[in-house]
């Protein structure tokens, strides 16, 4: 196993392994162990390593440590290296190799189920791309960089993987890759720094190494018969240490988190992974972090943030008891109190989103659940939707100590991936325990979630929770097919009046930008202002940032601007662009062409200057 080593109270499992270009064609030459490594109090560092030379649009990336890179003005710029040597793979190695193909060939063929065939699957801009070094010429093609984001950087996470698919391949399987855009001091039309790095998990080090896939894909692997022969072989890779499932399987694929001064790179199948983005703009994964020994298995890919207190909340969950574990930090970023089980949460449910009030922490209990048992007798999937069962929210002290203050309220039809934002009010008259209240998109066809995703239509709504009556109320938002809202982060947790989401047209490519305004509850469409992208134009989850830059902000609670990365089918060029947040038509005010396609993703968020400068060594 990895050794780890402890910063301010966090231990880190370090990233290891050599680097080296990509393989379009499966390979089954495992490679020998990973190198030693440059570990210090500081990060953990792989040695340099020679790297295979590369085609003209696949370079190689930088590996030299953060203290003495320095800042490269083109990809081109890069040396080549040569190839390393491979070893023949062993003969358990070669045997599983052999059955996954027998497998992905004969059993389970990706053909007949278009919903994971790769060449469906990784089509378009969802297609991978390489690693992508600092790269400096991002020119701004209309208007300016706004000064307060000047000196920020807008990062986002998503699949990218690193290998052809032996088989079939959901889109939630890739490998997680970070896309970020520095921007230039001080705002203005001075050129941006781009940079694409993937996480170093121990999936991806490990397959890096071997040339070839050699964990099965959770989302798209485990499906009837062909599930179950996957499983065996994966268990005789563990048997004969071709792979250490204590290192991690998670993919950190699906967002990222900034608290307590460190980045996170996070999917809820897996710890979080700490990030370092550069003054030059060059992302690093320092490890995998379990908190002191603290933080087991996984952690949620959309811990809250409390702007009041700094503290951030979290939770894990999945397949045996207990489903649901909820547990906090400190607003240096230490684990603190202990865990709470939740063993009134009876059944495993994907449970991807929460949300946070002053005093309460809110659980979607939905219908899309874990039913392994499906897998072995129905020859299903391990997860997918109950339509008999009655979703419910889950309503717990926000520092609790265990889950005796846990009350749970049925919502029928209410199944919701992400949550807007909650808060707490007064009950009508004054008198009462109060009311909680939930924004979030509601999605309408469950079934197809995980399922055929081009399907799904999701329509935001405010939910109350009288806490004194126990009656639930539910208001349409808005009709149109929303998801990925984003609020002011200053307003976490608070009554807040504005939110931003993207359209999904279909889902989970996002062709334009809604802004809501709560506070027409009831009285219609709260849609207040809109963008289209355009035909052939699709971008990702909108994600707003104050005029002041920060999570405090200054000014009104939408005075700011909505950033997101766009693609163009049309002509294959991908563009950053800047949105201001109050005008009607959520007015383009820069937009930065970028060098290298980034393809389409899932969550990110704005480091601001100060953010940057402050991250911990």
């Amino acid at each position: 196993m990895a050794a780890s080593f402890s910063t301010s109270g966090t231990h880190f499992f370090p990233a290891t392994g050599r680097r080296w270009g990509t393989v379009i064609s499966p390979v089954k030459n495992p490679l020998p162990r990973p190198p030693l490594l440059v570990i210090s109090a500081v990060q953990a560092q792989e040695k340099p390593q020679q790297r295979p030379a590369v085609t003209k649009d696949q370079q190689p990336p930088n590996v030299e440590s953060s203290s003495s890179r320095q800042a490269l003005p083109s990809v081109q710029a890069q040396p080549r290296r040569s190839q390393p040597s491979y070893q023949e793979p062993s003969v358990a190695a070669a045997f599983c190799n052999a059955l996954d193909d027998l497998i992905n060939n004969f059993i389970d063929p990706p053909l007949f189920r278009p919903s994971v065939d790769p060449r469906h699957v990784l089509s378009d801009n969802w297609s991978p791309v390489e690693d992508l070094p600092p790269t400096t010429n991002c020119p701004v093609i209309r208007g300016a960089i706004p000064a307060c984001l000047g000196g920020g950087a807008y990062i986002r996470n998503g699949p990218n993987p690193q290998h052809l698919p032996r088989g079939p391949h959901h889109l939630f399987d890739g490998d997680g890759m970070l896309h970020s855009l520095l921007l230039p001091r001080g705002g203005g039309t001075a050129p941006a720094t781009l940079c694409s790095r993937y996480v170093h998990t121990y999936k991806y080090l490990l397959e890096r190494d071997a040339g070839a896939p050699v964990l099965p894909n959770v989302f798209s692997g485990f499906h009837g018969p062909a599930g179950i022969a996957r499983g065996a072989v994966a268990a005789a890779r563990i048997l004969t240490g071709q792979m250490n499932p204590a290192g991690g399987v998670g993919l950190a694929n699906t967002s990222l988190a900034f608290f307590g001064g460190r980045l996170y790179a996070l999917g809820e199948s897996d710890l979080p992974y700490a990030i370092r983005l550069s003054g030059d703009g060059d992302i690093t994964t320092l490890g995998r972090c379990d908190f002191k020994g603290r933080v087991s298995m996984g952690m949620t890919a959309h811990p809250k943030k409390d702007p009041a207190t700094g503290e951030t909340f979290a939770f894990r969950y999945g397949p045996v008891p207990p489903f649901l574990t909820y547990f906090r930090f400190d607003a240096a970023g230490n684990k603190v109190g202990e865990d709470v089980p939740v063993f009134s949460m009876n059944q495993p449910s994907m449970l991807h989103d929460f949300a946070i009030t002053e005093r309460f922490a809110v659980f979607p209990d939905i219908q899309i659940v874990m039913k392994p048992m499906d897998m072995v007798a129905g020859g299903g999937s391990p997860v997918g939707s109950d339509r008999g069962k009655i979703p419910r929210l889950g309503v717990l002290p926000k520092y609790a100590r265990s889950e005796a203050g846990m009350r749970w309220f049925e919502v029928p039809g209410f199944n919701i991936m992400h949550a807007v934002n909650a808060w707490e009010e007064e009950s009508p008259g004054g008198d009462g325990d109060g009311e909680i209240v939930l924004v979030a998109p509601n999605v309408l066809s469950v079934e197809h979630a995980l399922d055929r995703m081009e399907l799904v239509h999701s329509s935001v709504e405010m939910v109350r929770i009288d806490l004194g009556s126990g009656a639930v109320s539910r208001t349409p938002l808005s009709a149109e097919n929303l998801d990925f809202g984003v609020i002011h982060p200053g307003y976490v947790g608070r009554k807040n009046r504005f939110a931003y989401l993207g359209a999904g047209n279909p889902m989970p490519k996002i062709s334009g930008v809604r802004k809501l305004d709560f506070s027409l509850c009831g009285r219609g469409d709260c849609v207040v202002a809109a963008r289209d992208f355009g035909p052939g134009c699709f971008g990702g989850e909108p994600f707003f940032v104050p005029a002041g830059g920060d999570a405090a902000g200054r000014g009104e609670e939408d005075e700011g601007y909505i950033v997101s990365y766009l693609h163009d089918e049309g002509n294959g060029k991908s563009k950053f662009i800047v949105m201001d947040s109050r005008s009607p038509e959520l007015d383009v005010v820069a937009e930065v062409l970028l060098p290298s396609r980034v393809p389409y993703g899932f969550h990110g968020l704005f480091l601001s200057a100060a953010d940057i400068r402050a991250q911990r060594r």
